[in-house]
């Protein structure tokens, strides 16, 4: 292809909307964006992040502008004393004109519970720690979606940062890249503070797609490039969805940009999943996804609704607890619901794609609110899940305002596991035509 063509195409990239903007709602201002940079030698680790993967293991990714850094992370208990190591791989990727760094993963462990781990990356640079999630209740989920890097991202993470989680769960909408891949690199600095010293669990939204026809009609090439999930350990064959357990908790991540029909493979492997979920050992059952399939605000009205019509039925019939999704730039809790009415034995339903995007917030709601609708609020920030045992658990959002992280909504929420008035038998939640 000539070279001018090329740059054409890249121009073509750059200005290509990703979504379509509703003219039914309007948006608080932005703030500006936030760009970060790497300022030290091409060999040092930037972009460090933590995932978990499996039972006592985590995957620790990073990036090097030089390639020859071996994929390499030597970690121990002790600050700069090191007596364990392990090797994964690395990989890079081309977008139009643009060329990723070296990116590595590497899986460690069997870690022990509630440790802090010290760790170097590729044999040079800064030390790290990160801290593993405990082995009984209670543990603290921080869920937060659609992030970016603007001024209200920097607020938010420094909200996060100020208490104490285990896990961060994103719903999708990480960098609002949008085919600049530089961005990608950016965000990656921006929230290196954070994901290097916590997990974070990610599903992918619009944003990530960064789809071009013919030449990348697949999409997520920069989202799979530097985000990879524990997929295959969930038996899943796509990183867009998958599933793992932490503490008593069996978290399940959808693809809404990818084919959820019921002849589609994201939908077997959902219902092969919740077949398998034991609520003996998991009795609380959450899941992701970006756009939202409940929602009174007027933005990305019915974006949902498709999906919701193909996998709502499984939710319900497995007895979800909690229902988290993005997209909608604003935060709104519902009541147990199922099939657009209040249920007791359903899912309660949380928009929660307040992070701090470049775009605003969506600032108008239907009118009336409906009656299934407890909670709405048009701000940034971030939500707080704490399960305290098999039984129980707190969640609260809590409003960015900058100097303070304010928490306006809270609710104690009982798992359906639980409740002999969703007829639990033999930790399994039966069908809706049984109840």
């Amino acid at each position: 292809m000539p070279r001018s063509l090329l740059l054409l195409l890249l121009l073509a990239v750059v200005f290509l909307p990703t979504h379509h903007a509703s003219v039914d709602f309007t948006r608080q201002p932005p703030r500006p964006l936030v760009y970060t940079y790497h300022d030290g030698p091409e060999s040092h680790p930037q972009q460090v992040h933590v995932s978990l993967v499996g039972k006592q293991y985590m995957k620790i990714s990073w990036v090097t502008e030089e390639r020859n850094v071996a994929s390499i992370v030597n970690y121990g208990k002790i600050p700069g004393k090191y007596d364990s190591s392990a090797t994964g791989n690395s990989t890079s990727y081309h977008y139009f004109l643009y060329t990723s760094g070296e990116i590595h993963h590497v899986t460690i462990g069997p870690l022990d519970p509630a440790t802090i781990y010290y760790y170097r990356c590729g044999g040079s640079g800064p030390e790290f720690n990160f801290q593993t999630p405990p082995v009984n209740f209670s543990i603290e989920f921080v869920v937060v979606g659609d992030l970016g890097q603007t001024e209200w991202t920097s607020s938010t993470l420094e909200h996060i940062n100020a208490s104490n989680y285990d896990v961060l769960l994103l719903p999708g909408d990480l960098s609002y890249a949008d085919t600049q891949q530089p961005l990608w690199d950016s965000f990656g600095r921006l929230v290196q503070p954070y994901a290097s010293r916590r997990p974070w669990m990610v599903t992918q939204g619009n944003h990530e797609q960064e789809i071009f026809p013919i030449i990348y009609p697949k999409g997520f090439k920069a989202y799979n490039a530097r985000w990879p999930m524990p997929y295959e350990e969930s038996g899943s064959n796509s990183n867009l969805y998958y599933s793992f357990d932490v503490v008593g908790t069996h978290i399940i991540m959808l693809g809404s940009y990818t084919d959820f029909s019921v002849d589609s493979d994201q939908y077997k492997w959902l219902m092969n999943d919740l077949a398998k979920v034991d609520r003996s050992l998991t009795p609380w059952l959450i899941v992701l996804l970006h756009a939202p399939w409940y929602n009174s605000n007027m933005a990305h009205q019915g974006e949902g609704e498709s999906m919701r019509l193909a996998m709502e039925k499984m939710l319900y019939d497995s007895g979800v607890d909690m229902v988290f999704a993005g997209h909608v730039h604003a935060y709104e809790r519902f009541t147990r619901v199922y099939a657009n009415n209040a249920a007791p034995c359903g899912p309660i339903y949380i928009t929660i794609g307040d992070g701090g995007n470049r775009e605003g917030l969506a600032m108008a709601y239907k009118e009336p609110s409906p009656s299934i609708s407890l909670f709405r609020e048009a701000s940034f920030g971030h939500g707080r899940l704490r399960i305290i045992n098999e039984t129980h658990a707190h969640w609260s959002w809590h409003r960015n305002d900058d100097s303070a992280s304010v928490v306006a909504d809270g609710v104690w929420i009982e798992c359906l596991s639980s409740l002999p008035s969703c007829g639990q038998i033999k930790g399994k939640v039966p069908k809706h035509d049984e109840l």
